[in-house]
């Protein structure tokens, strides 16, 4: 189409597709409780034997990644803030979609601080502290339209569910892995929401959706982009293989990509086609960049095991 559409006609053009993803939803999401995956037994209370260093069974990395799920699932309130903004639209599917998938989201923040302070895994008083902050930080979308947000939470919710399943695999704790796996399971099914109704925005709209998951490919950031040390913990968790940008090309941005046939889409207006070319140019550099930082840690890992030796 010729005209870019609005986001008011956009959430109406699409509120049957958004009733029909969100019955398909609640069809397929399994009711869970988060105390039935903590193991509580092993409790004491903090005032009779406090936090020691000695204490967690994870590894520092392990530490690191737990704690940037957590406290990335701990903006809630923003988050809600924000994608009702973008999505809600009076007593449609959209809103039901908001409240229900804020409502699953919150389970995820109180399993994972249940886990890590009931197994004193990580420094209780410095994750209250690192709730605190992002929390007063809050989260905000910027200037993303409604397809745009769209957009994000696709791409975000793929990055997620895989930074959690593997950091899971990563902490060699079975019941950390047990918990990690039920929460990457809700991650995917929000996934699959908004990956398909962006589907259906590209019939709607071809040229805005185009440029809108452009724009989200180029300019991502996951949300804990705002806690602090963000970028040093970042660094140790790419480092680990946890999450880290071969993934993010391989296994985030090129899955969604090919699966909206991102590449093939005809017919596209004069801007849409222009952030195309952009996005192909920068995934081209994406992966050198990949490459060459997979190649530097191999080469440390030798260097490591050399010297264990």
């Amino acid at each position: 189409m010729s005209q870019r559409t609005t986001d008011h006609d956009l959430l109406s053009e699409l509120e049957p597709k958004a009733g029909e993803l969100l019955n398909r939803h609640l069809g397929m999401a399994k009711e869970w409780f988060p105390h039935d995956y903590v193991p509580y037994s092993l409790g004491r209370d903090y005032d009779r034997e406090p936090w020691t260093l000695d204490q967690p069974r994870l590894t520092g990395v392990a530490q690191t990644a737990f704690e940037v799920n957590l406290l990335t699932e701990d903006n809630l309130p923003s988050y809600h803030r924000e994608i009702y903004a973008m999505f809600a639209k009076g007593d449609s599917p959209w809103t039901t979609w908001v409240h229900r998938w804020t409502a699953e989201e919150g389970r995820h923040a109180i399993v994972l601080r249940d886990y890590l302070v009931v197994t004193r895994n990580v420094d209780p008083v410095k994750l209250e502290r690192g709730r605190m902050q992002i929390m007063e930080t809050g989260y905000d979308r910027g200037d993303k339209d409604t397809l745009r947000g769209m957009a994000y939470v696709a791409f975000q919710e793929l990055a997620t569910r895989i930074s959690h399943r593997n950091t899971g695999r990563y902490s060699d704790d079975p019941v950390a892995d047990r918990i990690m796996a039920r929460i990457s399971t809700d991650e995917n099914l929000h996934m699959v929401f908004y990956r398909d109704i962006l589907s259906a925005a590209m019939a709607v709209d071809p040229s805005a959706t185009v440029e809108a998951i452009g724009d989200e490919v180029i300019g991502f950031e996951m949300p804990g982009a705002g806690m602090d040390d963000f970028g040093r913990r970042s660094a140790i968790i790419a480092k680990a293989g946890i999450y880290d940008l071969r993934i993010h090309h391989d296994d985030v941005v090129w899955p969604l990509l090919r699966h909206w046939d991102f590449f093939g889409i005809e017919g596209l207006d004069e801007r849409a086609e222009k952030r195309r070319t952009e996005v192909a140019q920068f995934l081209e550099v994406l992966d050198q960049t990949a490459r060459r930082y997979d190649e530097k840690r191999a080469r440390r890992a030798e260097r490591e095991a050399a010297v264990s030796v």
